[in-house]
């Protein structure tokens, strides 16, 4: 009976040593912090990312409705072009945005008193800087803005050689 007894006290022991043990939590903060820390490093490149973006969309929507509001005060179509390319460069260099490749075109052709003039802005943006997401290099953005032109304005008129002033 004796063995029996010492039996159960030695596999009692060791139960509780093992138990001990395994409700040892030192170090384990220390550990799951060193697995978690490039998951995290991750999900915040992730959110830059994201941020990076909506920012430039914005900024690109911004540059188109210049442009546009640039574009119905010309008296020309060429003048409206010129200004909403002039326009949508300076608005995106001022906003910190540097295309890779900047389109500006302009429908000209409602650039009477009382229509609607369109400017689209299509930009290339390089993402280089965020590679360890695996983003691809670039992405291009596109919108496009409507302005009414100004019922009160004049348009030009050139006169005619033999006409007076």
């Amino acid at each position: 009976m004796t063995e029996v007894r010492q039996h159960r006290v030695r596999g009692r022991r060791i139960r509780d040593g093992i138990r001990v043990l395994l409700q040892d939590q030192r170090g384990s903060t220390a550990a799951e912090l060193t697995l978690l820390t490039p998951l995290l490093v991750l999900l915040l490149l992730f959110v830059v990312f994201c941020g990076r973006l909506a920012d430039t969309k914005l900024r690109i929507n911004d540059a188109a409705h210049q442009a546009a509001r640039a574009a119905t005060v010309a008296r020309t179509p060429s003048q409206a072009t010129n200004n909403a390319q002039a326009t949508a460069s300076a608005a995106l260099a001022s906003a910190g945005i540097t295309c890779q490749a900047l389109s500006v075109s302009t429908d000209t052709q409602g650039l009477e008193p009382g229509s609607t003039l369109t400017v689209t802005v299509s930009c290339c943006i390089g993402l280089q800087d965020l590679t360890l997401l695996g983003v691809p290099g670039s992405r291009t953005f596109e919108s496009s803005f409507s302005s009414p032109v100004d019922v009160w304005r004049g348009t030009s008129t050139s006169l005619r050689s033999g006409d007076a002033e």
